[in-house]
């Protein structure tokens, strides 16, 4: 097949991408999770976390088992009424979370598992669970966004051996649930984990967890940690007992960077895994991606050097594939994206197309890619850095890839709103590194020579305020409508 003949080389959503399935590559944070190694998977917005997401769901070994939440729908307003009081803030939400996972469980114990009961103990194990969500509920499979809805009422049989009930009751309102949900986590987990087939495979997923999110609202950060800690505690619980059972974590790397509680050290160190692409002595990397994405929409001999002349370098003295991969977040949704606009701008050509993309066809698709990379950029950064606009508005000004801080306060100043404001210029310079708009040059250091320091390609990299030289990241050039270089 010709590349005018395709349509393009998949989505940048996971949720519209027709290629993911066919050309997902096994990245070592899928494995992590997959073999219950690590549980806290992060990256950056299109790293691919709903991609591993979906992977889970849609593994059809008839030993694995998982589901997913996701949160478009869900009414935050009732979980929050689970927050347990008289307890650390960071931990008010743990065990509504823990609730929450055990529900979704026993969901895939009673309805999908059909090797159960795998034995005595798991067949008194689940006829308790069934018991418990059916009298509650009215089903083996509620709906679980209404588990913490108030006209609930839970109603707990002898099985479950709860000591709190008295003789006359077996009832327990919902919005009284966290004055019991430690006793009723404990032996609804109990069973859960006694009825578990150690031969399989168990997944609780939390994906889109960056919706409804707020920078403001304590309870946003007191609810993920919540989460993290209630993941944690539950993974523990079932690697303990022999089972293979995971709660499985999918969150945005810059909302992790801002939460603070204690152990976060430890979970990190131990229990995290970072999504990252181009590494060194990586084999995963966004050419390898985008070739799989080649084979499967032209042919198996199709590679990046059949797809682009990299006969020919690009003005800058760079393969097509290093100017691109610079002008993107390390992110398959930047290169499927500035791969796809390559296509279109080749298809646009006038007269007899060439057999591969040139360096016409990537500089005719930067302009494109640059406004869409800034759109994504807003996505992300609008509700962290509110006036981000106005800040970029002061590069816009200077005109110039490369700048002083020098040149960034004397425009900084010149801008009413902002000299008066309460924000100082090195702030705004240091929120702008932190979601990799500008980077800046460290010099010297033990290998000696100078290099700039970008936060998306070292997510440990921090700020310098002794810094005084930035560059913006190529991939905005064009939006911005800069010049390169440094004016003097």
């Amino acid at each position: 097949m010709r590349l005018a003949d395709i349509s393009g080389f998949g989505g940048i959503d996971a949720d519209a991408d027709e290629l993911l399935d066919r050309c997902f590559q096994d990245h070592p944070a899928y494995l992590n999770a997959l073999e219950h190694e690590r549980f806290l998977i992060i990256g950056r917005k299109g790293s691919g976390k709903t991609a591993i997401f979906k992977r889970l769901l849609k593994d059809k070994d008839p030993a694995h088992f998982c589901f997913g939440y996701t949160f478009d729908d869900y009414p935050w307003v009732h979980h929050d009424l689970q927050a347990q009081q008289g307890v650390p803030e960071e931990r008010r939400y743990v065990h509504s979370w823990k609730y929450l996972a055990l529900m979704g469980t026993a969901k895939l114990l009673m309805n999908c598992d059909h090797s159960q009961p795998w034995s005595d103990e798991a067949a008194d194990a689940l006829a308790i669970l069934e018991d418990f969500i059916v009298d509650s509920y009215g089903s083996r499979d509620p709906d679980l966004t209404q588990l913490f809805s108030p006209e609930k009422e839970l109603k707990i049989k002898a099985g479950l051996h709860l000591k709190f009930l008295d003789i006359s009751g077996e009832r327990v309102k919902v919005p009284d649930l966290p004055v019991h949900v430690q006793d009723v986590n404990r032996r609804v987990g109990d069973c859960v984990l006694k009825a578990l087939n150690p031969e399989n495979r168990y997944y609780i997923c939390f994906d889109q967890l960056d919706l409804g999110l707020s920078t403001t609202d304590p309870k946003y950060a007191h609810r993920l940690i919540g989460l993290i800690l209630a993941g944690r505690d539950l993974n523990i619980m079932a690697r303990e007992a022999g089972k293979r059972f995971s709660v499985v974590i999918f969150l945005r790397d810059d909302i992790y960077k801002r939460l603070q509680f204690e152990d976060k050290n430890k979970i990190t160190e131990n229990h995290l895994s970072r999504i990252a692409w181009d590494q060194p002595r990586s084999e995963f990397t966004l050419k390898h991606l985008m070739e799989r994405r080649f084979k499967e929409v032209l042919d198996d001999d199709a590679s990046w050097e059949t797809l682009f002349d990299e006969d020919k370098e690009m003005p800058s003295r760079q393969s097509k594939y290093a100017h691109m991969r610079d002008r993107t977040f390390l992110r398959p949704r930047d290169m499927i994206k500035f791969c796809n606009l390559v296509l279109a701008a080749y298809k646009a050509r006038e007269g007899e197309l060439p057999e591969r993309f040139t360096n016409e066809d990537v500089i005719n698709a930067r302009a494109r890619y640059s406004q869409y990379l800034l759109a994504e950029l807003a996505d992300e950064i609008h509700k962290h850095v509110p006036h981000y606009e106005e800040y970029l508005e002061i590069i816009k000004t200077i005109g110039r890839t490369q700048f002083t801080k020098e040149q960034f306060i004397d425009r900084w100043n010149q801008r009413p709103a902002l000299a008066d404001s309460d924000t100082h210029p090195e702030a705004a310079l240091e929120e702008l590194f932190e979601f990799s708009v500008v980077g800046y040059l460290k010099t010297g250091g033990g290998g000696g020579g100078s290099s700039y320091v970008w936060r998306y390609i070292d997510p440990s990299a921090r700020f310098s305020p002794d810094a005084s030289t930035f560059r913006v990241h190529p991939g905005f050039k064009e939006a911005l409508d800069l010049a390169k270089g440094l004016r003097e």
